[in-house]
């Protein structure tokens, strides 16, 4: 069982800046990618960014957050960040991170979430 505890969200002006962390432990060598996703009241759970737990130069983001957000990896202390600059108002979701294990194509673990909003 992997463990995901997510932190750093929180009310933030258009333009502004937030760094989202995920902290994971407890078998921490079965991970093989972690993500972060969002979802958005009265919508779907979108995918924002990828990030591969042991080469932190294969990643991948959504497109409507390239160029804007970036996820890296602190794997000294099993953590993952989503830094996200330019934030507009569409933005404003529970954001979620989540691990893959290997020959897992699904993400199998979650956090429990962390709010972002983002006022005009």
């Amino acid at each position: 069982q992997v463990q995901l505890v997510e932190s750093g969200g929180g009310l933030v002006q258009a333009g502004g800046s937030l760094r989202l962390s995920c902290a994971a432990s407890t078998r921490t060598f079965v991970i093989s990618d972690m993500a972060w996703f969002r979802q958005a009241p009265g919508k779907e759970r979108e995918f924002v960014a990828h990030i591969n737990w042991r080469n932190s130069f294969d990643t991948n983001y959504a497109g409507s957050v390239k160029g804007r957000f970036t996820i890296s990896r602190d794997n000294a202390k099993n953590t993952v960040y989503l830094q996200m600059n330019s934030l507009k108002p569409e933005d404003t979701a529970d954001y979620y991170c989540a691990a893959r294990t290997f020959g897992l194509s699904e993400y199998k673990y979650w956090g429990q979430g962390t709010q972002v909003t983002v006022s005009s």
